[in-house]
């Protein structure tokens, strides 16, 4: 699938905001879970910036949760 520079950018506004939510801004499994996670997101036409912070934050719901509190 070919990327356009718009969905880059929001795919990676997508995984620095949710690596914010997550302890200590996430280690580099948890990147990488994320990426595949906007990755699957967008091949299934999810191209929206609010989709895919809901794709991104997906795996980490909890985590997030208990960062923000």
């Amino acid at each position: 699938m070919m990327l356009s520079d718009h969905l880059t950018s929001s795919m990676e506004v997508a995984l620095e905001e949710t690596c914010r939510e997550l302890p200590n801004g996430g280690d580099h499994e948890s990147r990488k879970v994320i990426d595949e996670q906007l990755l699957a997101a967008a091949e299934a036409g999810h191209i929206t910036l609010d989709k895919l912070r809901a794709a991104a934050l997906r795996g980490f719901p909890s985590e997030a949760k208990a960062a923000r509190e």
